[in-house]
């Protein structure tokens, strides 16, 4: 995919981003080379029940985004409850990026890329394969390797790992 001259280009990454990985970050600077404008769409995810609240999350990901290096365009952060395409619609994205780290994750975004293209047949899915550095990491890893004391530091920024230490009651106590 590549910039259309005199076409300006909106993107959606969506996920539920809980908490923000390294593996995300570098997935949204390859995606955002792509378009003109790249909008991160935060899902609720009530029923995966996160650990972090929405707005959290949020936050978490704009301080990140705020200090990503090599942005290709504009990059934004939006929360969107509903359908995907329906949030796609609404921001008028032309494709939705979908990261894929192992054959597992294949099968499901198959069938959602598939169900996607029936409702709306004019938004493309683009898939971006996930850098060797970063196909083993999720964030379900992530909070799971930090509830039982491990340390995260090399999967999620300074900021984000101290939020999951707070969360876990593992962060620096007050003398």
């Amino acid at each position: 995919m590549t910039k259309t001259k005199g076409k300006y280009l909106t993107g959606v990454y969506p996920g539920s981003f809980d908490p923000v990985t390294k593996g995300h970050l570098h997935l949204i600077r390859r995606a955002s080379r792509m378009v003109d404008r790249l909008i991160v769409g935060v899902a609720p995810s009530r029923r995966k029940g996160p650990l972090f609240t929405l707005q959290e999350r949020l936050s978490m990901l704009r301080l990140d985004l705020k200090n990503l290096p090599e942005k290709g365009c504009e990059i934004e952060v939006q929360a969107f409850d509903g359908l995907l395409v329906e949030f796609a619609r609404e921001v008028k994205a032309t494709c939705i990026f979908r990261g894929l780290r192992a054959v597992s994750d294949f099968e499901y975004e198959f069938q959602m890329t598939g169900m996607n293209a029936k409702l709306d047949p004019a938004i493309e899915t683009v898939f971006l394969m996930a850098a060797d550095k970063w196909q083993f990491v999720s964030a379900s890893f992530v909070k799971e390797i930090s509830s039982l004391g491990g340390s995260v530091e090399e999967f999620v920024t300074p900021q984000v790992a101290e939020k999951l230490k707070k969360k876990y009651g593992k962060g620096k106590k007050k003398a």
